[in-house]
């Protein structure tokens, strides 16, 4: 029997990586953060979105302004990219998509990146960019978390830590095929191998070893959410493709969640890769994806 082959873009793309990575025996992170700010090549610039450089909260990173936009309400979205690869360059684009559907502002954070900064930087980096929007008179019902990925882990974990603290929490939290198992435990990590075009548990690991390694265990519920009380958490937004490796992940935090009482909803890609709705505006499923994000979000904002 024939390999799978990929059916859109982001597929392509992540298989190319792939085969690139194969020519190279050793490939550094430096060369890794080459590749996946081609990340971006998936997603179709939006229409009447703006975009700057700044900081929020000693973050660097690009603020994304859609056109009509409400521009006091954020997004703080957390990229993905194993907490060492990935940046606002590889995510502003879909920053943009998400933002102008909801009708906010979006900041894409250029959080401190492993492994030259070991956990918990990348989460601390997210709580000093909340902590600053409410500082310039944000409300904490305007500020959502938004991440992929291991930006779906730090959403989550940002908004744990607001909540250790004790000081104001967002209402709401959005994730993109969050991989929140540190523990690499995963079932679909290998019935889902031959569809997924981009994980693998080795490379899983690799990153997981530099977000963690010497830093703290990969049960510290900080850094693995599925070891959390989901007690009082906000609402919680979880979109997956079916056919990825960490679609267990997000089969997981779901119920994890809803067991706790949290309001989750819980959006399937079905035959969709790792964070799909990268291919916005070139894939119908991920543009309804972003609209159904809109939605979700509006209302969550009309329980105010």
């Amino acid at each position: 029997m024939s390999s799978p082959q990929p059916t859109d873009l982001l597929g392509e793309i992540y298989a190319h990586w792939i085969e690139e990575l194969g020519n190279v025996p050793a490939p550094t992170t430096a060369l890794l953060r080459l590749l996946f700010d081609d990340w971006q090549r998936a997603t179709a610039e939006p229409e009447g979105v703006t975009y700057r450089h700044t900081e929020i909260g000693g973050v660097p990173g690009i603020l994304v302004m859609p056109l009509d936009a409400d521009p006091r309400q954020m997004q703080i979205l957390l990229h993905g990219g194993g907490f060492a690869l990935g940046s606002s360059a590889s995510h502003r684009k879909l920053a943009g998509h998400i933002a102008k559907a909801c009708g906010t502002y979006s900041f894409v954070a250029d959080f401190r990146r492993a492994p030259e900064h070991k956990f918990p930087a990348q989460i601390d980096d997210g709580v000093s960019i909340f902590r600053a929007l409410l500082a310039e008179g944000f409300r904490p019902e305007d500020i959502t978390p938004v991440g992929d990925s291991a930006g779906g882990n730090l959403a989550i974990s940002m908004t744990f830590q607001l909540m250790r603290d004790g000081g104001p929490v967002p209402i709401q939290v959005l994730t993109m095929s969050p991989w929140v198992d540190m523990e690499n435990s995963g079932s679909t990590i290998e019935t889902n191998d031959a569809t997924d075009f981009l994980i693998t548990r080795e490379g899983l690991q690799g990153n997981i070893d530099r977000y963690i390694a010497g830093a703290t265990e990969p049960t510290n519920p900080m850094a693995n959410p599925l070891y959390q009380d989901f007690t009082g958490f906000p609402r919680l937004y979880i979109c997956a493709g079916d056919i990825e490796s960490l679609w267990d992940d997000s089969v997981r935090l779901d119920r994890l969640a809803r067991a706790a009482g949290v309001d989750v909803t819980f959006s399937v890609g079905e035959g969709m890769q790792h964070v799909y709705p990268f291919l916005a505006g070139r894939h119908p499923r991920a543009d309804e994806e972003i609209q159904l994000m809109a939605e979700w979000y509006r209302a969550g904002r009309a329980r105010l």
